[in-house]
């Protein structure tokens, strides 16, 4: 089995190269999509100007408002069945779910966040409809891998206590659901070629030298590399950060190329 994250620049520029590479592969997979720069585009539509907030590590992230929720989930839900419809017409047998369904990821909204305001300073606000994951049902994801062989996952997740559904980051959604179903390649495809220093694509991590290599590495890559670290800790088998701009994306991954995290 393999669990496959495409981030939101893949799913805007390059969707259907990782849609016709899905049709080759053999293997039973979990796709988790991205869609930030269309959730963007939709807001705008709108008339509602989307708001971005720094964290004190450097990292930039969608504000999610209560309306801009609505949008989030409804444009998120448009790209799933766009990736089903793709798929299932090209013959393979494929269904695409949302965190909320079954249950699979349960989250709790983040009630405060620490940000880095205009004048460079931190500020406490509250945290929007932004969760974090808590609960994984990775029985509800090996149910259905019996009667499919692909599933599409959009990244948003059930809180309970507030009875709404939240915006999670996908790349934590990927990590979460890899770690309970413990595939044995993760690939997470983006707009770059994998772990870039000095311009050049650093070919084989260890889990140790990924963390090492975390703190010296920009934000967003460097928590890429964090939780890499600890999926390989948690039992699953590589980790491949790689392009998902070229052609047959997938399958060039899994011939390694790229960023390749293993346990040795």
């Amino acid at each position: 089995m393999i669990v496959i994250k495409i981030g939101g620049r893949v799913v805007k520029n390059s969707l259907d190269k990782v849609v016709d590479d899905i049709v080759n592969i053999k293997e039973k997979l979990i796709l988790i999509h991205g869609g930030g720069d269309i959730v963007t585009e939709y807001s705008k539509k709108m008339g509602i100007e989307p708001t971005f907030v720094t964290s004190p590590e450097g990292i930039k992230s969608r504000y999610t408002s209560r309306e801009e929720l609505d949008i989030y989930v409804m444009t998120m839900s448009l790209i799933n069945k766009q990736i089903v419809s793709k798929l299932l017409s090209l013959g393979k047998n494929t269904i695409g779910i949302s965190g909320v369904d079954g249950g699979l990821l349960i989250a709790e909204r983040k009630k405060k966040i620490v940000i880095i305001d205009e004048r460079g300073k931190k500020r406490l606000i509250d945290g929007g409809y932004t969760g974090k994951v808590k609960e994984i049902r990775g029985d509800v994801i090996n149910n259905l891998l019996m009667l499919f062989d692909a599933i599409i996952l959009s990244p948003f997740a059930l809180d309970i206590e507030e009875k709404l559904p939240l915006n999670i980051d996908a790349d934590q959604a990927a990590f979460a659901i890899s770690k309970a179903v413990k595939p044995e390649t993760l690939v997470m495809l983006s707009d770059v070629e994998g772990v870039l220093v000095d311009n050049k694509v650093i070919n084989k991590l260890t889990a140790e030298e990924a963390r090492e290599l975390a703190s010296k590495i920009g934000p967003g890559m460097n928590r890429k590399l964090l939780m890499s670290a600890e999926a390989i800790e948690n039992g699953i088998g590589k980790v491949i950060i790689a392009s998902g701009m070229k052609d047959n994306p997938i399958s060039n991954a899994l011939q390694l190329k790229g960023t390749v995290i293993t346990n040795a």
